[in-house]
């Protein structure tokens, strides 16, 4: 059973009705959501072995958990059966990394379970740090939002939701806004403009490796786009493949970038890729955000290797962007979002470093 269907049951089945019988007048969300491949559909039998089963997240306001938790916990964990649907309901206690398992040896009346009590506050606290859900999101604040980070937020589900509060938030982070989506499109844009005559001229010199890993970068580059051309916020690496199998461009899209992988010679590699820039390009072209723009490759500066000017369509989404804090973030460079310009796990999750990272644009 997937997890997200297993925590839907667990709420309807077990906890709804303990909350009904001894709080009725508790008002409060359950929801799965936050970490863990099951909160973006991604789970397969490996994913039990860790953080995985009968669990959701139950948000209450901060006076009634301050009032309740305590006695809350001890009835989940005295009322839950030891067992639902073949799993556990009980958890190990965490070890050094926080890990927590299912446990086998869970007994009746002695559940540590997974009903984790929580203000909707302190889970912003731990996936956008510095972010206030009282006050406007300024571009800066977007643009440091890890795309994994707002995935936990806006994927998984809600079961209930009394207040409201958390259905509101999720629409409210669901995607960037229209100007901060152009520019990070044409950061993309601008990305794969720099690096897409690399690939043939490192082959002319005989450097195959170091065409292939450029046309690796560009393959990563080139889903990144189809990402956004969507409207679809990418995972981190684990699930970037899969994720990008599910968008619609992905059945025309996918050979062309196996292709540019697997390339016998770097003419090959570079056929493919071009082949790939048309495609983007032609859908970028469909959705009418700029003037049609030319998308058929041709040499770059008169060099025997083949590129679409990636640049023309940087620069034709640059000049749509209307809101004044963005358009000054792209004047002064199109590094795009901290996902684009980096990779480093420390980076994208560090709460110490969102307000320095704030300081880049």
């Amino acid at each position: 059973m997937p997890g997200l269907e297993l925590a839907r049951r667990f709420f309807v089945e077990l906890v709804q009705p303990i909350l009904a019988r001894d709080y009725p007048a508790l008002v409060y969300a359950a929801a799965l959501i936050g970490s863990g491949s099951e909160v973006l559909g991604y789970d397969t039998p490996i994913s039990t072995d860790h953080h995985w089963g009968p669990r959701l997240l139950l948000f209450v306001s901060d006076a009634d958990k301050l009032r309740h938790y305590q006695r809350l916990y001890t009835l989940f964990r005295e009322r839950l059966p030891a067992r639902f649907y073949g799993y556990p309901t009980g958890y190990t206690a965490p070890d050094a990394i926080g890990v927590r398992l299912l446990d086998e040896d869970t007994r009746e009346g002695q559940v540590n379970h997974r009903v984790d009590i929580l203000t909707l506050r302190e889970l912003l606290s731990g996936e956008l740090p510095g972010f206030d859900p009282d006050k406007p999101i300024t571009a800066a604040q977007w643009l440091t939002f890890s795309e994994q980070r707002l995935l936990h937020l806006t994927q998984g589900a809600v079961f209930h939701d009394a207040t409201g509060e958390l259905t509101r938030l999720r629409a409210r982070l669901d995607y960037y806004p229209h100007d901060v989506w152009l520019y990070l499109m044409a950061a993309m844009w601008a990305r794969i403009a720099e690096e897409a005559p690399f690939v043939g001229r490192t082959g002319d010199v005989g450097d195959e490796l170091g065409s292939r890993v450029i046309a690796a970068r560009l393959v990563r580059d080139l889903m990144r786009l189809s990402f956004l051309l969507a409207r679809v916020y990418a995972p981190y690496p684990k699930w970037f493949g899969t994720g990008f199998a599910r968008l619609p461009v992905a059945p025309a899209l996918l050979p062309l970038l196996e292709a540019a992988l697997n390339a016998p010679d770097w003419p090959q590699r570079e056929a493919a890729l071009a082949q790939a820039c048309h495609f983007l390009g032609e859908q970028h072209n469909q959705l009418g955000l700029t003037p049609p723009l030319p998308a058929d490759s041709e040499p770059f500066h008169g060099r025997p290797y083949q590129v679409i000017r990636a640049e023309r369509f940087a620069e034709a989404l640059k000049a749509q962007i209307q809101d004044a804090e963005v358009r000054r973030i792209a004047r002064r460079g199109l590094i795009g979002s901290i996902d684009i310009f980096s990779d480093n796990t420390d980076l994208l999750t560090s709460s110490k470093l969102r307000p320095v990272l704030r300081l880049l644009y």
